[in-house]
């Protein structure tokens, strides 16, 4: 899939095109079903995507590659994958169900929540007194927490009808759609949406 004017990482193709993390973590598996492209196929990779995406830094993936080791990682990057198959399919229904019950989704949710470390500092910058938050990232747990919370903030607080699909041929890609008019239907007008007017234009020639 040639998703032009789309910021990319080199290898794999990580697209951040969502306009919510949580999207974009979803979207790290995209593409048509008999040929899906898996940003984070191992350990390195997902650090690679943390880093890129702006969860950590890469003094703290670092960090965590010596303690947990090439194993631990790549067996993170599973739990990760298993989480974010989980999530596409909590997100698919909700969005199309938001009032349904997901009392058991959301313990799941408030399972990883619960390994979440790290506190609040008030700090002083060039616009005055402001809030950092440090996040503690030592164990596979702490990891999953943090991608754990933008998925419970999307649940709790994004439009379920704004939460939306890519509507281009064979693109599986999820956004949030900010625009003004709430009219977002591509992942990329520079892509899906382009390559959509060029099929609309070629039918319309035929006919």
């Amino acid at each position: 899939m040639g998703y032009a004017g789309v910021r990319m990482s080199a290898a794999p193709q990580a697209l951040f095109v969502a306009d919510h993390p949580a999207l974009d973590f979803v979207n790290t598996r995209y593409g048509p079903p008999n040929a899906p492209v898996e940003v984070i196929p191992d350990g390195a990779a997902f650090m690679s995507w943390l880093v890129e995406a702006g969860w950590i830094n890469s003094a703290v993936a670092t960090k965590l590659k010596r303690r947990l080791g090439t194993p631990a990682l790549n067996d993170l990057a599973a739990e990760a994958r298993g989480l974010r198959g989980w999530a596409s399919g909590w997100i698919e229904r909700w969005a199309q169900a938001p009032t349904a019950d997901y009392a058991a989704e959301a313990r799941r949710l408030n399972g990883l929540l619960a390994h979440k470390r790290g506190y609040v500092e008030l700090v002083e910058s060039n616009e005055g007194l402001t809030l950092r938050n440090h996040v503690h990232l030592d164990s596979p747990a702490e990891v999953l927490a943090r991608i754990a919370e933008p998925l419970a903030e999307l649940m709790a607080r994004a439009p379920a009808n704004l939460v939306k699909r890519c509507a281009g041929a064979d693109c599986t890609l999820w956004f949030l759609d900010k625009t003004k008019s709430h009219r977002r239907l591509f992942c990329s007008a520079a892509a899906c949406g382009n390559r959509a007017k060029v099929a609309a234009f070629r039918e319309r020639q035929r006919t």
